[in-house]
């Protein structure tokens, strides 16, 4: 039985207004939802187990709040839900692909899907550099796929349309649009989920030991210089040369 396990990010709305206050980013009033890209990757781990077999874990990474992306995914149908308990604040990507990487090995998984790119920072980087961090496969931006016992075949678009794939599992893959619309959660679902327990993963075992202080604004940039007449030519090129680093 092929373990899936599927990583799922909770991201600001879409539509939410971050302002900075005390020089971090101020979220106390932010509608928080699973970024959209990872819906998708959703149905394919629910598809893949529905055509052969296996059993689908969901894995997030941040505070308590992220329970409910997971509890949200426990009413889809995966099997079990599981965080990386981290506090409150900005991860650099390289930590987080370290974490996740770490906990999907423990977890056993065989087959990794994700979104092709969270919603806050659209970086397409974490199922990529999971992959690397792993030494397997990684495929990205795949709209459609067929399930096999031990291997893939995906469609990917290329710039003469679609290119097919062929990958042995373990692999990571990214998902795009394109295996349907992402299904709804039944109300029987819903109420199983509330009563899920999510399983946590403590900060510790998996290698976290980064965090931000602080945002700031880039400095403003100096005033612009300008000149009249061809006597200042000489001026000019030597600034180019000599500051602007141009010529």
């Amino acid at each position: 039985m092929v373990e899936i396990l599927v990583l799922i990010k909770q991201v600001p709305d879409t539509n939410a207004r971050i302002e900075i206050k005390d020089g971090k980013a101020d979220l106390s009033m932010v509608k928080w939802i699973t970024s959209p890209y990872d819906e998708y990757a959703l149905e394919v781990a629910l598809q893949h187990k529905e055509a052969v077999g296996g059993n689908v874990t969901a894995l997030t990474l941040g505070p308590a709040r992220c329970d409910k992306i997971l509890k949200d995914a426990k009413a889809l149908g995966v099997d079990n839900i599981a965080r990386i308990d981290v506090p409150e604040g900005y991860l650099d990507s390289f930590s987080v692909q370290s974490m996740l990487a770490e906990a999907c090995s423990s977890l056993g998984a065989e087959i990794i899907y994700c979104g092709k790119a969270a919603a806050d920072t659209n970086a397409g980087s974490t199922g990529p550099g999971v992959a690397e961090k792993l030494g397997w496969p990684s495929v990205a931006n795949i709209t459609n796929i067929i399930f096999g016992d031990s291997s893939l075949e995906l469609m990917q678009p290329s710039f003469e349309g679609q290119a097919k794939i062929g990958v042995n599992l373990p692999a990571v893959i990214t998902c795009d649009k394109g295996m349907g619309e992402p299904r709804r959660a039944n109300v029987k679902g819903i109420m199983m989920a509330k009563r899920a327990n999510v399983d946590l993963i403590g900060v510790e075992t998996v290698g976290g030991n980064t965090s931000v202080v602080g945002h700031a604004s880039p400095p403003d940039k100096p005033p612009g210089k300008s000149f009249d007449g061809s006597e200042h030519v000489s001026t000019v090129v030597k600034l180019l040369r000599d500051e602007a680093n141009v010529i």
